[in-house]
């Protein structure tokens, strides 16, 4: 008899959920571990003998409309929910990830234990979540370091601390493309979208254009009002507790000028810390 990987899982999921964890009310006595079949039926809107039929291995091959549901009704987290999409012989959609704006006090440690580096945290709307000491002081030109599509187009600083500004604009906008692939229905997303076109003609003409593309590792130029030009490359890292998350991390070739450059940004931290708190 075929193994039912699936229908086992879907069963020991169902088992780990009480009622009261997915705000059912629980009535009499109950003769099952965790929740009913009917139940999860009824969280994942699907018809409860097509449930049934999943978990006793008649039916083996759901939609990607039902995995996700299942997800949501079993309160999946990443690698379980991947699983899930593996035992049925599929790949999960992505739009289904959560998002979350908040970093964990372990990333941020990360992050200042590269002293030497700027390093930040983005989510899929290019928001910056988190920064360590030598980001703040490279992005000090701008008025306010928090969104780095708003800060390329709209901040009257964009255009001088970028170069490159088409190619920086154009690398911006199909990231931010790539992003509202992933999760469409992001409120933060059509905010910041509505404002971009609303305020610049740039981004709306580029946006029109439907480009997407992720992150290249190509080098960033910079220029800093302090310490001259920037030649970067950088590393992205999705943030694996995070789903939406990444952590970048600039860094300068060894020797070079703009090694030397970040070592001056670095000391002018440290001057600045002498006197106040530099705001991050």
């Amino acid at each position: 008899m075929p193994d039912n990987q699936l229908g086992e899982f879907l069963r020991a999921r169902r088992e780990r959920l009480r009622p009261q964890d997915v705000g059912m009310a629980s009535y009499g006595v109950r003769r099952v571990t965790g929740l009913r079949r009917e139940e999860v039926a009824v969280l994942a809107r699907v018809n409860p003998d097509y449930y049934a039929r999943l978990e006793q291995g008649r039916e083996r091959h759901p939609s990607p409309q039902v995995l996700d549901a299942l997800c949501r009704a079993l309160q999946l987290e990443t690698d379980a929910r991947t699983h899930l999409y593996q035992l049925a012989g599929t790949a999960p959609s992505d739009q289904f990830t959560h998002t979350t704006d908040h970093v964990s006090p372990a990333l941020r440690q990360l992050m200042d234990g590269y002293p030497g580096a700027p390093a930040f945290v983005i989510n899929r709307t290019l928001d910056i979540l988190a920064t360590n000491a030598l980001a703040d002081i490279l992005y000090s030109p701008f008025e306010q370091a928090d969104n780095l599509a708003r800060m390329t187009f709209l901040d009257p600083a964009g255009r001088q601390f970028y170069p490159r500004w088409d190619w920086t604009a154009e690398a911006t906008v199909v990231n931010l493309r790539q992003g509202a692939g992933l999760d469409p229905d992001n409120p933060r997303l059509r905010e910041l979208v509505r404002t971009l076109t609303e305020h610049s003609a740039d981004f709306t003409r580029l946006w029109n254009t439907h480009g997407v593309r992720g992150k290249t590792q190509d080098a960033k130029h910079l220029r800093h009002p302090d310490v001259g030009l920037l030649t970067l490359t950088y590393q992205a890292f999705d943030v694996r507790d995070a789903p939406g998350q990444q952590l970048v991390i600039y860094q300068a070739a060894p020797g070079s000028p703009s090694a030397h450059a970040l070592n001056l940004l670095g000391s002018i931290h440290a001057t600045w810390n002498q006197t106040q708190p530099y705001p991050r």
